[in-house]
């Protein structure tokens, strides 16, 4: 009894997802063709058609010479969540100041539906990263998130997303997980090494509000020929731990 354009039911939910399919095969290059797009969703050309063009009056969408990219209302939105609590937006400045700092890669990551999201980045193109999404258990600051939760929450997480490889070094046994987190809530924060890109380690720390509330994670990293031993265990804990700290008091005093 429904068409594509039913708002109702399960033709809604249809139409939902063939428009989040057509903006996730949008998002990741500069000008999409109606024909890469119905050859990317596996759509008929007239529902990639007709959806373009209610995102396009929406102003999600936006189309020149026959090419169609994704709109800077987008933007807006992005903006919003990242700004949704004020201790993200006390996090840039010092995601900024840590890579000026270390002249590495910084950033403030949160979890969101089990995934690790990049809300704040410093370094190379950087602004490419936000919003992307990584496994919790491959990184320094995914790992101290789930250090956060309690083992009945981590043992969810293990059962449902699962402990994928992504490395040679990825941590994808349960117990050496187990083990790793319990480390992290001994010293304080979380390492990676090479868990989730080759020659690069990080180190992560937890970040809290003045009401001791799980805010998010503060990391740097950078490659292992910089990021030795001593740098990583020693130097960089106790920057980022200074680094939280600033955050803790601004939220607190302004």
């Amino acid at each position: 009894m429904g068409t594509d354009g039913d708002e109702t039911g399960g033709a809604g939910v249809s139409t939902t997802r063939k428009t989040f399919a057509l903006l996730e095969a949008l998002k990741d290059e500069e000008g999409v063709t109606i024909a890469t797009l119905t050859e990317r969703t596996d759509l008929p050309k007239s529902t990639v058609y007709r959806h373009l063009q209610t995102l396009i009056d929406l102003g999600y969408v936006i189309e020149r010479d026959g090419a169609y990219y994704v709109g800077f209302r987008f933007v807006e939105l992005g903006e919003q969540a990242r700004s949704r609590k004020v201790g993200y937006t006390a996090a840039k400045r010092a995601v900024f100041e840590l890579g000026q700092e270390t002249d590495e890669r910084a950033v403030f990551i949160v979890e969101e539906a089990s995934e690790a999201v990049y809300v704040h980045r410093y370094g190379s193109l950087s602004n490419t990263m936000i919003g992307h999404r990584r496994p919790l258990h491959s990184m320094a600051s995914g790992k101290v998130i789930l250090a956060e939760w309690d083992d009945a929450a981590v043992a969810d997480y293990i059962d449902d997303i699962g402990l994928e490889t992504i490395t040679r070094n990825t941590i994808t046994d349960p117990e050496a997980l187990f083990d790793e987190l319990e480390r992290i809530r001994d010293r304080g924060y979380g390492v990676n090494n090479q868990e989730h890109m080759e020659g690069l380690r990080g180190v992560a720390v937890p970040v809290y509000t003045p009401d001791d509330e799980f805010l998010g994670s503060l990391a740097v990293f950078g490659p292992t020929s910089r990021f030795t031993d001593d740098y990583v265990h020693d130097e960089l804990p106790t920057r980022l731990r200074n680094k939280a700290g600033e955050i803790k008091v601004t939220l607190a005093y302004g």
